[in-house]
């Protein structure tokens, strides 16, 4: 498969190298399961694993390959596999926090240029969790693209999309019916050759579906939504890159029951660029936007300008972000304070603190 079909371009090039003068081709990651790894490259695919050096210096489950992975394989001779040796710096990626009460992330997709996020336009649709994807995906770096699929359903588009729009910060929002086709084709015109889309939302929302119909055939199994409740079931167990025939890479993710926010440094803002906006005007310039006097967000809240849902929806991510933070930071306080300290006579002469006769 040709390099720029994947996503290669001169910036890789560059970046890749050293590694090339080493004997290495570069290759990209379209399965993953636990340390064994599908890679394609230009000499095709072919399944990989990753040196006990590469392994010790990722000592995190986030810093090892992922899905979408850009890394430096050496061909195994005689043999139609390959050794990782090197991960290349990532452009973009889409992580959430572990679940449970870890403070670690866990990368979804990596180099990704947009992600479709999904919602259904019937009974399931949520602005909340629509606010939260979004979040998600711009910390990452990732363009989102909001996409209202089963429009068939929906007897109230306009009101739908309308809700949808309110808090899209922004994004395109596209309503499109997988079974029919409906609209399908503005995802083709987003996703061109070389770029790479992620397909992320709840079960049962129809992202198999609709990248079933952007590659023209059915690649990925689906699933009935429950008639009961409008659930669906997962269809979807692994993260697989699909080559889209019209040009370009789509991933399907599995269906997320429990989605917790990781980071959000400056996804959060904007992901609410109408809170940020009024952010500006407040008195303190860390305003948390609760209490304070001179707020702005508060005042705007008051008047009516500003949505309870809105406001109430930013609130619970902020809130959610800072205990995260704060875990982190307790985290990496017991990671060092376990570290054995060298002691005196064992110090090198470079360690041990002393004046060198020089100035700061």
């Amino acid at each position: 498969m040709d390099l720029a079909e994947l996503g290669w371009d001169a910036v890789w090039e560059n970046t890749f190298t050293p590694h090339r003068q080493g004997g290495l081709e570069p290759a990209r990651v379209v399965h993953e399961d636990k340390l064994s790894y599908i890679v394609v490259g230009a000499s095709g695919d072919r399944p990989a694993i990753i040196t006990g050096r590469l392994r010790h210096l990722c000592p995190r489950d986030q810093d090892l390959p992922k899905v979408g992975d850009w890394v430096a394989v050496r061909p195994v001779p005689g043999e139609s596999k390959g050794v990782i040796e090197a991960l290349l710096p990532r452009r973009s990626q889409i992580a959430r926090k572990i679940t449970g009460r870890g403070t670690e992330a866990q990368i979804v997709v990596t180099n990704i240029d947009v992600a479709f996020v999904v919602q259904a336009m019937d009974s399931t649709f949520n602005a909340r969790r629509l606010e939260r994807f979004l979040v998600m995906v711009l910390e990452g770096g990732v363009r989102p693209v909001v996409v209202l699929n089963k429009l068939d359903l929906c007897k109230a588009p306009r009101r739908m999309i309308s809700e949808a729009e309110a808090v899209s910060g922004g994004a395109p929002v596209l309503p499109v019916c997988a079974k029919t086709a409906k609209g399908t084709g503005r995802l083709r015109e987003i996703l061109g050759p070389g770029l790479t889309a992620v397909f992320i939302g709840t079960s049962g929302v129809g992202k198999s579906s609709l990248i079933n119909r952007l590659v023209g055939g059915t690649l990925q199994p689906t699933l009935q939504v429950r008639d009961s409740d409008s659930k669906g079931r997962h269809a979807t167990t692994w993260r697989e890159i699909i080559p889209v025939p019209q040009g370009g890479l789509v991933i399907d993710t599995p269906g997320m029951r429990e989605f917790h926010l990781w980071s959000a440094d400056l996804g959060l803002d904007t992901a609410f660029p109408d809170i940020t906006e009024l952010a500006q005007d407040c008195r303190f310039r860390d305003c948390t936007h609760g209490a304070e006097p001179g707020c702005a967000v508060r005042s705007a809240l008051e008047a009516g300008a500003l949505a309870t849902g809105r406001y109430e929806s930013f609130r619970k991510l902020q809130a959610e972000l800072d205990e995260v933070d704060r875990g982190r930071v307790e985290q990496e306080r017991r990671v060092r304070s376990s570290r054995p300290k060298t002691s005196a006579r064992h110090a090198s002469p470079e360690d041990d603190g002393g004046d060198d006769g020089g100035e700061e």
